[in-house]
């Protein structure tokens, strides 16, 4: 009970802190340097799918979604299973940056393709 009340009270804290960060707006070029050194584009388009899906459709599916940031920094950093255009499924490469906010930046960037 109590491990369940503290991750509670740490998601609730996490997706709090990412939620003010919606209304600020993304370097753009920091993003996009965080994107190309970490291969993103290799899968995902800005505004067309690849083997992934497009920045653009991403923003989409999360769009008025108060969770959005903290359920994509779980998902760049936490590796999950994905599935392809293909139908195959790999392991999603897990964001390597110097701290938090270079990821938080990036996906402000993607959730502003909408």
């Amino acid at each position: 009970m109590k491990n369940s009340f503290v991750t509670t009270v740490t998601v609730s804290l996490f997706a709090a802190a990412f939620s003010t960060g919606a209304l600020a707006a993304a370097d753009v070029d920091a993003a996009k340097a965080t994107a190309k050194q970490n291969n993103c584009l290799k899968c995902h388009g800005i505004d067309k799918d690849k083997d992934g899906p497009s920045f653009k459709k991403t923003a989409g599916k999360y769009k008025g979604k108060a969770d959005a940031e903290a359920k994509l920094f779980t998902h760049l950093t936490t590796g999950p299973k994905v599935k392809l255009a293909d139908g195959s499924e790999e392991e999603h490469k897990k964001i390597k940056a110097k701290d938090d906010a270079e990821i938080k930046n990036l996906i402000q960037f993607i959730l502003a393709q909408e």
